[in-house]
């Protein structure tokens, strides 16, 4: 499963795809962008790192946030219906998780929130452990999910 994949099934649907994301910083959005003729089912990327990000942007509420944590289904879920409320996409995927170094006993290093929504369909969420790899591989693990999540929010039932 590449990118390529992801739009070619995006563009054989009529469908566009709109990315919100944290602990990757956009690495969802550029995999898709890299390739020529994305724009066909690209619309658009959030990168919401910060709390507030999250709420000004893409209208996670305060309460989730305070009550759930950032990195939580909860709030993906918030990320991934406001990514499609505030773009003209049909299919949004969404990460909040902790890439490291760090973590706590509650929330570890190397869990990652994902959430995936297609209007009219319930969105879906999920929680990764991929545990202490490293930054960089966290984000490319969690870069590779996302993308497979959208492919399969795309030629599957949610």
């Amino acid at each position: 499963m590449t990118a390529t994949d992801v739009l070619d099934a995006a563009k054989a649907a009529g469908l566009k795809i709109v990315t919100a994301e944290s602990c990757t910083g956009g690495m969802v959005a550029a995999a898709l962008t890299d390739i020529p003729g994305s724009s066909a089912a690209v619309e658009c990327g959030f990168v919401t790192y910060s709390n507030e990000a999250k709420n000004g942007l893409l209208g996670v509420s305060k309460e989730t946030l305070s009550s759930f944590g950032a990195v939580s289904e909860e709030v993906a879920l918030e990320m991934a219906d406001g990514a499609l409320r505030r773009s003209l996409a049909d299919v949004s995927v969404s990460i909040t998780g902790i890439a490291g170094p760090g973590g706590s006993e509650f929330k570890p290093e190397g869990r990652v929130c994902f959430g995936v929504a297609r209007t009219g369909y319930p969105t879906h969420t999920e929680t990764l452990e991929f545990g202490a790899p490293g930054r960089a591989e966290v984000r490319r693990r969690s870069r590779d999910h996302a993308l497979a999540l959208l492919l399969r929010a795309i030629t599957q039932d949610p």
